[in-house]
């Protein structure tokens, strides 16, 4: 056997060997037999540099340093998940999905919902190209080398399996491994982790990789996106997974109907107690992949998903006071601060109490014993009294603004007190300035929301606009300032004109106009001038924009400050209008029309196809009703469309049709 050949025959041993052990847990020889065999491939791999691997075995030791993480954007967006709390929630889902499809007869996957780091890694010809984290679901961290260390995951997948996809987990960090990390800190004296979720997610962004393969991490894969998958099913793609040698939990199950799905949950409620793993509920899918399709998306969530979340743990404790925050908006959100207490793995010393009408509902006073739960196992409030404190009196909200003393507003219709000295309140200009900075608005890199903070208390900066006259020697004094990090903090301002103007928009702050509404405007007026002049009647008529957001609209621009501080805005070189140049845009020939998607297709993904549709000037729409144009019909087209578009008279065209439109 020559020197390749038995390089790569030790890769195809110790891949196994790998596999056996931390993914079918089923290790076939002893760990000094592994090392020793993995020593000998890291003696030859030495010796004959030429026949370098970058997936093999040897590289999970990881040693690589990464010192900042490359943005990328997901080819697949990964969205988030509606959540579910009782088994009217369920049944309400399950009559709005058939509503959609038809009444067809349906099946579910039912799969442990595990609390970890979400991560979407992809494969190319087989082998490990990409790891990158959710993100904001549009675009995250690329963390590859810090992936390859996982042992659990695949660098080279076996099999029959797609060119190129991309595959869904958790990392997660079990129980054991976890208790014997914090165990090595506690015997150093160092302060141990709070939870296995959080510490799973801080060791992906470590910058040596061989401090994340000392880290006992799993990843347990639950779903795969890609084009021409060879499977139809879900609980198809989960079985092909393990085949190609993916650690996927054997919990899931395939559930007939809805009655098979609340067994599952009801059994796995009780037993969740027995896994090696954080697991906080269910995740609930349509079997069929045509389906899902059919069912398609909302702006957050799919709509052929659920998530039953499990009961949230409760915990009694003393509310010691209260105290209120102000928000970037001017919203006031009062606060419990609590006798610190144990609570779903985390030490929980404050919750929100959302508002007075909450305070006065559930009678809450300072020196009650009350109940805390995790809403959603994520925000601690507080759900009840549990035992009222000697001599309590009642709790009075307060009626002036706890930083300016500015007299608080509460409009008709709404739960919230505010502060109305929107251009003078100190937490409100800062939150302003760090709501500009975000990722999903301008992204400025190497400024965070306490550089932010320090930034307004020196002077240097009363709003988004100063940001961009900032010079380094003004920056440098400041506490924790090194000269580096004043460079990268200029550079990322400078960075920031680049930003297309829908996420400027968005970057403003205007109150209502979050992400998607920015896109709305964006595209309708081009630019921030048109935006500025509308009307409110103009405003009204825009795609989804109602009297709310387009009053909030008219008075963000009535105000002279705004409009200066645009002005030096654009004077910096902040984009303020819709570069077209960039634009995908190929024809408006579909201008005005909205165009639904239904069934398969030969010549196009229905992805691709929804992007031919906005390229030409037309708009997808999620469901036919009376201002649906045209349906786009491809094979297996739903029973329940086709139903919908004949009693409506709406003209059904094929994916030829189409193509003969947009030539």
């Amino acid at each position: 056997m020559n020197i390749q050949s038995k390089i790569q025959t030790l890769r195809d041993e110790l891949n196994q060997h790998n596999h056996n052990y931390y993914v079918l847990d089923k290790p076939t020889i002893s760990d000094f037999e592994f090392d020793q065999l993995l020593k000998e491939l890291q003696e030859l791999e030495a010796q004959h540099p030429e026949f370098f691997d970058e997936n093999s075995p040897t590289q999970r030791v990881g040693g690589s340093i990464t010192k900042n993480f490359n943005t990328v954007v997901h080819e697949h967006r990964m969205y988030s998940l509606d959540n579910s709390y009782s088994t009217e929630d369920l049944m309400d889902w399950e009559v709005r999905i058939q509503k959609i499809l038809g009444n067809v007869d349906l099946d579910y996957t039912c799969e442990l919902k595990y609390d970890g780091a979400s991560i979407s890694i992809t494969y190319e010809d087989g082998k490990l190209t990409k790891a990158v984290t959710r993100g904001d679901g549009f675009q995250g961290d690329e963390v590859t080398n810090n992936i390859k260390t996982i042992r659990s995951i695949p660098l080279q997948l076996k099999g029959n399996y797609p060119p190129k996809f991309d595959i869904r987990g958790e990392i997660i960090l079990p129980f054991a491994g976890f208790e014997k990390m914090n165990q090595e800190l506690i015997e150093i004296g160092e302060t141990p982790y709070s939870n296995p979720r959080n510490t799973a997610s801080g060791s992906l962004k470590l910058q040596d990789s061989a401090e994340v393969a000392k880290r006992p991490l799993e990843c347990l894969l639950y779903f795969i996106v890609g084009n021409n998958l060879p499977f139809q099913t879900q609980f198809e793609g989960l079985q092909a997974a393990r085949d190609w040698g993916f650690k996927v939990p054997t919990q899931s199950k395939l559930a007939k109907n809805m009655q098979e799905v609340l067994e599952y949950i009801a059994y796995w409620d009780v037993h969740r107690h027995d896994l090696p793993y954080e697991t906080d509920g269910v995740v609930i899918k349509v079997n069929s992949l045509q389906h899902q399709d059919e069912l398609g998306y909302t702006a957050k969530s799919p709509r052929w998903a659920m998530a039953y979340k499990f009961k949230s743990e409760q915990v009694s404790t003393r509310l010691n006071s209260i105290s209120y925050q102000v928000g970037r908006t001017g919203a006031i959100t009062p606060v419990a601060n609590l006798e610190p207490v144990q609570l779903a793995g985390t030490i929980v010393k404050r919750a929100s109490l959302h508002n007075a009408d909450q305070i006065e509902k559930l009678d809450i006073r300072i020196g009650d014993k009350v109940f805390v739960e995790k809403g959603g196992e994520i925000i601690p409030k507080i759900i009840a009294v549990a035992e009222r404190g000697n001599e309590t009196e009642p709790t009075h909200y307060i009626t002036h603004c706890p930083e300016c003393q500015t007299k608080l507003e509460r409009k008709e219709g709404e739960a919230n007190h505010y502060c109305p000295n929107f251009y003078g309140c100190p937490p409100q200009i800062i939150g302003r300035i760090q709501h500009y900075i975000t990722r999903k608005a301008m992204d400025i890199e190497g400024l965070g929301g306490e550089t932010v903070a320090l930034l307004y208390n020196n002077g240097l900066v009363k709003n988004y606009a100063d940001l961009y006259d900032l010079k380094i020697e003004q920056i440098l004094p400041l506490e924790r300032m090194a000269q580096k990090s004043a460079e990268n903090l200029i550079k990322g301002i400078e960075k920031s004109k680049e930003v297309p103007f829908e996420r400027v928009l968005y970057a403003l702050g205007i109150r209502y106009v979050g992400e998607t509404v920015a896109k709305k405007l964006a595209k309708h007026y081009k630019n921030i001038d048109s935006i500025a002049t509308a009307s409110l009647m103009d405003l009204i008529l825009v795609d989804e924009i109602g009297d709310k957001i387009a009053q909030s609209v008219i008075e963000f621009f009535e105000n002279q400050d705004n409009c200066d501080t645009i002005d030096r805005l654009k004077t910096a070189g902040v984009q303020m209008a819709i570069d077209e140049s960039k634009s995908t845009v190929v024809s408006a020939v579909l201008e005005g029309k909205t165009l639904v998607v239904s069934g398969v297709f030969e010549k196009f993904s229905r992805d691709d196809l929804k992007k031919a549709i906005e390229d030409n000037g037309g708009k997808v729409g999620s469901s036919i009703s009376a201002k649906t144009d045209y349906v786009v019909a491809g094979a297996n087209m739903g029973p329940a469309k086709l139903e919908k578009a004949n009693q409506l008279k709406i003209p059904i065209i094929s994916e030829d049709d189409f193509l003969g439109m947009i030539s």
